[in-house]
């Protein structure tokens, strides 16, 4: 069971500001400042302190938070094994993996009648704030995260592709940077895994999304995929993605053959292998 006190201390954490945090609980800000001290004396250390007047979390806060958290997640795991004879998971994935590589695995867990689930599809940056929140379970994600803060599993390795119509004079080919930006880029929003990605490497060479001739932001795979069919420019993603339609063609940038991770991430700390189990079986941490 979580102590209430952990709950402020978390609330608190996400808030910083007592004030806030009092009234979201329904409490005196006397309160919120006590339940925060006899934590600090149980665990023999100082949880917050105030540089220029702002409220700053200690590097015990900063532990303490990751644990709780990983706690809070593992005393609803359990409440929902006490209270339910059904097994529930909310897990998230990232657009390319949730709406092509997880389809057989959903298929799979929902083939039990006594299997409930809940999935979010949204970009790397949504799912691992709603990780952060205890919102989700475990996410399946392609984009960078902060280790530090969350444990991961590796799922598998996917090459990274440019993509063009058949009749474009990319297709099938190796291209220079140079010859790359000249052509318009359609890409994802910000916070998506394959911005980050294509954003990363043209860093790499002191560059930028600007180079490009122009650049179209598009949140929707299928209307990329569209939009590079019908010639309105040229995009990167997953080969699983581009191998989905047979009217794309792919090619890559010289001298690089980009290939990433696709993980299992979590709460660092949380137990989340008997979850990951339901829906992966016979799989074995890595």
């Amino acid at each position: 069971m979580v102590d209430r006190r952990v709950d402020t201390f978390l609330l608190l954490c996400q808030l910083m500001n007592y004030r806030k945090t009092a009234d979201a609980l329904g409490i005196t800000q006397p309160a919120v400042t006590q339940q925060i001290h006899f934590l600090e004396r149980e665990y023999g250390c100082k949880l917050f302190t105030y540089q220029n007047s702002r409220l700053q979390k200690t590097e015990a806060a900063i532990t303490l938070e990751q644990y709780a958290r990983a706690i809070r997640l593992q005393d609803q795991h359990l409440r929902d094994k006490l209270s339910s004879t059904v097994r529930e998971l909310k897990i998230g994935a990232t657009k390319t993996i949730g709406d092509y590589v997880l389809k057989e695995d959903i298929q799979r867990y929902l083939s039990k009648e006594d299997h409930a689930l809940s999935l979010v599809v949204d970009n790397t940056e949504h799912l691992l704030k709603m990780l952060d929140e205890n919102q989700l379970d475990f996410a399946v994600i392609e984009g960078y995260f902060d280790r530090s803060l969350f444990d991961s599993q590796l799922f598998r390795k996917e090459p990274f592709v440019g993509i063009c119509p058949h009749n474009h004079p990319f297709a099938g080919k190796e291209v220079s940077l140079e010859e790359l930006f000249q052509e318009t880029i359609i890409h994802r929003e910000a916070g998506s895994g394959t911005r980050a990605i294509l954003e990363q490497k043209l860093q790499g060479y002191n560059e930028s999304l600007d180079r490009f001739k122009r650049q179209i932001c598009i949140s929707s795979f299928p209307v990329i995929l569209d939009l590079v069919k019908k010639g309105f420019g040229v995009s990167f993603v997953y080969e699983v993605l581009a191998d989905s339609d047979p009217n794309i063609a792919k090619f890559t940038i010289r001298g690089e053959h980009i290939v990433r991770e696709f993980n299992i991430v979590y709460l660092r700390h949380a137990d989340l292998q008997e979850k990951i189990s339901w829906f992966f079986p016979g799989r074995n941490e890595v």
